[in-house]
């Protein structure tokens, strides 16, 4: 009997049993970056018409249901992107941009130009992106948004602003997707 408990026991503390699968893609229910260890927040697929393009996952250090307190949180956070079509950098950054451009002034925008600036840079580089492929934002106080795809690093943007700006592409008063929006903040309706 002891046997049975400590094997469902050690079941439940498994990470693949908190583990979301959404679109055929497994998102792990922690993460560890830098110093933290990050719990997910929430996640969702984004769709454009009737295509899925990826499945979108939030990290964070504490779970939190509101976009202004992920926005005001100081904390390291994670956006994973998990790729569910090919697509070409050029198209995704075409998209982003668009989705900053959606959330800011101009005179906002015009403070942001140089680190989007570099983000343009970063993307241009990346050339095209497969399905299945894994885009990281990871935020560090320290040193800011790092770029990673498939675990290889691509480019750090100095800062929390900037950072803001990307958490706004999915979490601003105008998301590029209501419903994901919602799962981000753990909220399914």
């Amino acid at each position: 009997m002891r046997k049975i408990l400590l094997i469902a026991f050690l079941f439940c503390l498994s990470p693949a049993a908190d583990a979301v699968e959404l679109g055929g893609v497994r998102v792990k229910d922690t993460v560890h970056l830098g110093n933290s260890n990050l719990v997910l927040n929430g996640a969702g697929v984004r769709t454009k018409f009737v295509f899925d393009l990826y499945v979108a996952a939030l990290y964070l250090n504490a779970k939190k249901s509101s976009a202004t307190a992920v926005l005001a949180d100081a904390g390291e956070k994670r956006i994973a992107l998990h790729l569910l079509d090919d697509i070409s950098a050029e198209r995704l950054l075409y998209a982003f941009n668009n989705a900053i451009e959606d959330n800011y002034t101009s005179e906002e925008l015009q403070a942001l130009s140089k680190p989007m600036h570099e983000f343009e840079v970063i993307f241009h580089q990346m050339g095209p992106l497969n399905k299945g492929d894994v885009i990281l934002f990871d935020y560090l106080r320290a040193t800011g948004t790092r770029i990673s795809v498939n675990e290889g690093l691509r480019g750090t943007i100095p800062g929390s602003a900037f950072n803001n700006a990307l958490l706004k592409i999915w979490l601003g008063e105008h998301p590029v997707q209501e419903d994901l929006k919602l799962k981000l903040l753990g909220i399914n309706r």
